[in-house]
């Protein structure tokens, strides 16, 4: 019987792209807008691809109206040349991930699924890209909402429509590496996992209050008893 929901963020959680993933925006919004915005020194971590494009744009002073005119083109853009693009090596797959991937994937009580701030065809990729895509049958993606609070509703819908369980409060587990990920778990009253594997310092994640604080996800029991026991 399933008896809880996890939910995993992609980059800072389960692996990190270096500057990729930026110079592949940057190119994009070239080719679209003519001009990159901030894109070379804005803050990623924790955000919407889609709010992404419209936070970094606004500031070379373009109107909402005019960014939303050519939105899609610049998504589209973005995921071509990212596909195109990235290689295997691009990416660093963080430690202890596919191992514990690999024994979440083996128990029955356990929903795998997504919850990234990534465009569904880019994350797809990233995750492809060292091979553990199929552990998550399904997700809720930048595409979904432009506000990351509203993406757990998305994951549980899915989650509901795939196995016709509503998984609600603590049986929904949100694992991911900054802020954003805590508070959209606490939006929905669902167990945070935070991991400082990702650019926000750990005493900054303790802040925030998550349900649980690692510093990795290598020790492989300790992660799940974490899960199976917020």
């Amino acid at each position: 019987m399933l008896r809880k929901l996890v939910l995993f963020d992609i980059d800072g959680t389960l692996l990190r792209m270096g500057s990729i993933n930026r110079r592949i925006l940057i190119d994009a919004l070239r080719e679209v807008y003519g001009t990159e915005g901030s894109a070379g020194t804005h803050d990623f971590s924790g955000r919407m691809d889609g709010t992404i494009i419209y936070e970094v744009l606004a500031e070379t002073g373009l109107e909402k109206h005019r960014i939303a005119e050519k939105f899609d083109a610049a998504k589209q853009s973005y995921i071509r040349r990212f596909r195109q693009e990235t290689r295997p090596s691009d990416v660093n797959l963080l430690a202890g991930v596919r191992e514990l991937l690999d024994t979440l994937a083996k128990r029955s009580d356990l929903l795998l699924g997504l919850l990234t701030g990534n465009f569904e065809a880019s994350g797809r990729h990233k995750l492809k890209l060292p091979g553990i895509d199929h552990y998550f049958p399904f997700g809720a993606f930048a595409d979904d909402a432009f506000h990351r609070n509203d993406l757990p509703p998305v994951a549980v819908e899915r989650a509901f429509r795939m196995t016709g369980k509503n998984f609600s409060g603590k049986e929904i587990v949100i694992i991911g590496d900054t802020v954003h990920d805590i508070t959209c778990a606490r939006a929905l009253q669902a167990h945070s996992i935070a991991v400082a594997t990702g650019n926000v310092p750990m005493d900054e994640l303790r802040k925030n209050n998550p349900g649980c604080l690692l510093e990795n996800l290598t020790r492989t029991e300790s992660v799940i008893l974490s899960i199976l026991n917020p």
